[in-house]
């Protein structure tokens, strides 16, 4: 947890910036410091949830009973931890897209000829008054994107968590 608490204290826009001016600029590296941006967050959910579901009781009954610690982990804990993660996940993913549309808004992102969504709005910025649709269809795209995924992420906690009523 102390790497956790070392890269909550790093500002990812400052890291994603000095990674990039310093290995230079291509997609292969842009798609992996947007892989790990945040696993900070479903790291200490993670562990927090884990520790929790350690001492509920079907944990402890078959704790007493003798199962081995990763018998408990991978047989008990794990599946009524995992719904919370992957709901976590799914409610991320938007974020993921603001942020590469964001630098590449910029001119951070991927770079041309690669597409970017932000890159589209970008060069469509310039022509606002006469071309409009250059700008506001990549955004509507985003919106509608973002919007999806959020409504999948609501729908996955929904039909995964044992609490909500049906």
């Amino acid at each position: 947890m102390t790497l956790v608490d070392f890269q909550y204290a790093m500002p990812f826009l400052i890291m994603a910036l000095l990674v990039l001016a310093f290995f230079g600029n291509n997609i292969i590296l842009f798609v992996f410091l947007l892989g790990i941006q945040g696993w900070m967050r479903f790291a200490r959910l993670a562990r927090g949830m884990a520790l929790s579901a350690q001492e509920d009781g079907y944990a402890v009954a078959v704790k007493q009973l003798g199962a081995s610690p990763v018998r408990i982990y991978a047989r008990h804990i794990f599946p009524n931890v995992s719904n919370i993660i992957i709901v976590n996940f799914s409610l991320n993913f938007p974020e993921k897209i603001i942020v590469e549309t964001s630098l590449g808004f910029i001119g951070l992102g991927i770079q041309p000829p690669e597409t970017s969504l932000g890159n589209m709005m970008a060069f469509g910025r310039n022509y606002l008054m006469g071309e409009w649709w250059l700008a506001v269809i990549p955004g509507t795209i985003i919106f509608l994107t973002t919007l999806a995924m959020c409504l999948v992420g609501d729908w996955v906690r929904d039909n995964l968590d044992p609490t909500v009523v049906k």
